[in-house]
């Protein structure tokens, strides 16, 4: 949805609230550039929010901003995703620290538990090489102990690509 930002007033709009600000005046369904001026807004350029820097952080939308070219963009900050918890008398109740431990805690959860599904499933696309009328060969041992082996790798639940066993051809 295109917004539009009034310098003097210093407020963001959208055109279908400008148009109600005005209801004695007729206009086009999508503004001109030339109309907007006029009104005294500038267009405000979307801009994507940046990724936060880490799982305990959230990117919120805070206004609007000049670029360096002087358009008026899109503001992002990052904030962090909790805060102490205070009772009525102004007692921390629950720290900040203790919400992103046990945030994290369940983010590695969840990987750990997507982990072991796909782990599972390489597994059982291999069964067949185990059954009593195959030989397994050194190298499908090899691949499938590693698979069993994953939650002891040092990087466990959170694992890159290069981290799984290249299954045997």
């Amino acid at each position: 949805m295109a917004e539009y930002y009034h310098e003097t007033n210093k407020v963001t709009k959208t055109w279908s609230s400008i148009k109600a600000d005005n209801p004695n005046t007729s206009f086009s369904a999508s503004p001109s550039v030339s109309t907007i001026e006029r009104l005294g807004y500038k267009a405000v350029f979307e801009t994507p929010a940046p990724s936060p820097s880490a799982t305990t952080k959230i990117i919120i939308r805070e206004g609007v901003e000049k670029d360096s070219k002087g358009n008026w963009v899109t503001k992002w900050v990052e904030k962090d995703r909790h805060a102490d918890i205070v009772d009525k008398d102004g007692k921390v109740t629950t720290t900040k620290a203790a919400q992103d431990t046990a945030y994290q805690a369940k983010l590695d959860s969840d990987t750990a538990t997507t982990n072991r599904i796909k782990r599972g499933t390489l597994l059982t696309e291999t069964d067949f090489y185990a059954l009593a009328d195959v030989t397994l060969s050194d190298n499908m041992k090899t691949y499938r102990q590693a698979l069993r082996d994953l939650p002891t790798h040092s990087k466990w639940p959170n694992l890159s690509d290069s981290d799984w066993p290249t299954k045997p051809s």
